[in-house]
């Protein structure tokens, strides 16, 4: 298995497998897509991601609907896309993806994250190179040839397939997502969710108490509302 599997498997393990925010950051998605394409799923392909997305952690229809609804109003504001790149104590670099409609909150927030727990809030470029930005699909297991799939994914730059509890996993190159999602749909390959992560090319390994120093960041950095996904490069064992 490739550093994918070893890096999914590994969230899924830790913070990441509890979806308390999961709500809070689909909605946000759901305006986000239905201010890019227009509320009309078959024409917005975005929008079917993240209503995909929605069903896999059983956000109710009523919930989505409403989302999408309020995403139409022009009183709604939208909101802005920014990444955070710095390091937390113990050279761990920190990438924060968030999704805002105050940015200057937003920054003041984060960089009072980094300042409290002795981390550092870096430019622009700073540490995203250390991390590959991937996209990800998840299928049905169900009656799929593994081989097949993955010589008619190859095409479109996939690096990765293996199967879990859940289904089927397909990681590639962030600029895939489009053509892998056109072809899985155009195949009738019911695609239970999708996403974007970014997986780092180096984990380092800290002792125990220099993890709950790096941990101390994480949470707190977690907790913001207007946080979407933190990622690291502290190796996170099994």
């Amino acid at each position: 298995m490739g550093r994918a599997f070893e890096f999914r498997k590994a969230r899924k393990m830790k913070r990441w497998s509890a979806m308390s925010k999961a709500f809070t950051r689909i909605g946000k998605d759901i305006v986000m897509a239905v201010k890019e394409g227009g509320p009309d799923p078959d024409a917005n392909s975005r929008l079917r991601a993240v209503i995909q997305n929605a069903k896999a952690v059983n956000m109710p229809k009523d919930n989505v609907e409403r989302a999408i609804k309020r995403a139409t109003d022009k009183s709604q504001g939208d909101f802005k896309e920014v990444l955070f790149e710095g390091y937390a104590p113990h050279g761990i670099a920190i990438l924060v993806e968030t999704a805002t409609d105050n940015n200057t909150r937003t920054v003041a927030n984060i960089r009072s994250y980094f300042n409290k727990c002795d981390g550092s809030l870096g430019t622009s470029g700073s540490v995203s190179f250390m991390f590959d930005h991937v996209c990800n699909f998840r299928i049905q297991a169900e009656g799929m040839d593994m081989e097949e799939l993955e010589l008619e994914l190859i095409d479109f730059g996939v690096e990765e397939i293996f199967e879990d509890e859940d289904g089927v996993l397909i990681y590639a190159p962030f600029e895939s997502f489009g053509a892998i999602q056109n072809y899985l749909e155009e195949n009738t390959i019911e695609i239970l969710s999708s996403g974007f992560e970014r997986i780092p090319q180096v984990t380092k390994s800290l002792t125990e108490e220099q993890v709950a120093d790096v941990e101390k960041l994480l949470e707190k950095i977690e907790e913001d509302d207007d946080v979407q996904n933190v990622y690291h490069t502290m190796d996170e064992g099994e």
